[in-house]
């Protein structure tokens, strides 16, 4: 059984269609790569399994169960957890108390509960170091991990992994990619979506790219960039 299905979602604004008929399935413990062209539908899509939006038609079933009335904060609950492309961590707040702002609020621990338990997520960004600074002077790349782990204190099953590498060197990349591997090693199921394109070939098992909502092609990584679909409406070739 899947632990993500997504069946035949849509998704419109106004008289603009975002999604038509979208139907995934993801496996659990599977390194998932989700891409396509700037106002492909990737976000709705995601909005739309995390629950920030709610779709029109179609239905979303996590773990058996469906969850497509469900509140954001309760499919955070029930184990679907994302980062945001853009983070926006408290900047008045340490680092260490980013994390325990949600490992209290959704995992329900208490103080020293929680302060023990963000320690150990920030030990395995590789941020331990940084848990007393304010998060306002963290780095791009810290900043990036910093999002990873304000998503992992809701002890998901499920990560959607927003363009986390997004504006990042060649060797940030590396570092990030390293902790969404070891994410994925200890049974975290992974959903990248991201515009680098080799990191995406690196991660996932599977591609799916949307193009104007619809999916175009699933495939692994390297056919899908063989697809000549895929090839015109997202490599532009």
């Amino acid at each position: 059984m899947a632990l993500l299905e997504v069946r035949n979602l849509s998704k419109s604004f106004g008289g603009f269609a975002a999604l038509t008929d979208v139907s995934i399935a993801i496996a659990e413990g599977e390194r998932f790569g989700l891409i396509g062209p700037n106002g492909s539908g990737k976000t709705t899509l995601i909005n739309c399994v995390s629950g920030t939006l709610q779709n029109e038609s179609g239905s979303i079933v996590f773990d058996g169960a469906d969850v497509t009335r469900k509140a954001a904060y309760q499919r955070t609950r029930g184990g679907i957890a994302r980062s945001f492309e853009i983070p926006r961590p408290f900047f008045s707040m340490s680092v260490l108390e980013n994390l325990m702002v949600p490992l209290g609020y959704v995992v329900h621990l208490n103080n020293k509960n929680s302060e023990t338990e963000a320690m150990r997520i920030l030990e395995r960004m590789g941020l331990a170091d940084k848990a007393h600074a304010q998060s306002s002077s963290l780095s791009q790349v810290e900043l990036r991990k910093l999002e990873l782990a304000r998503a992992m204190a809701a002890r998901p099953r499920l990560l959607i992994s927003d363009e986390a590498m997004a504006g990042l060197s060649g060797s940030e990349v590396d570092e990030v990619l390293k902790i969404l591997f070891d994410l994925n090693a200890s049974g975290i199921t992974i959903i990248m979506i991201e515009h680098i394109m080799q990191a995406v070939m690196r991660f996932s098992q599977r591609v799916v790219c949307l193009d104007a909502g619809r999916i175009i092609c699933e495939a692994a990584p390297a056919e899908i960039v063989k697809n000549p679909e895929v090839q015109k409406a997202y490599l532009g070739v």
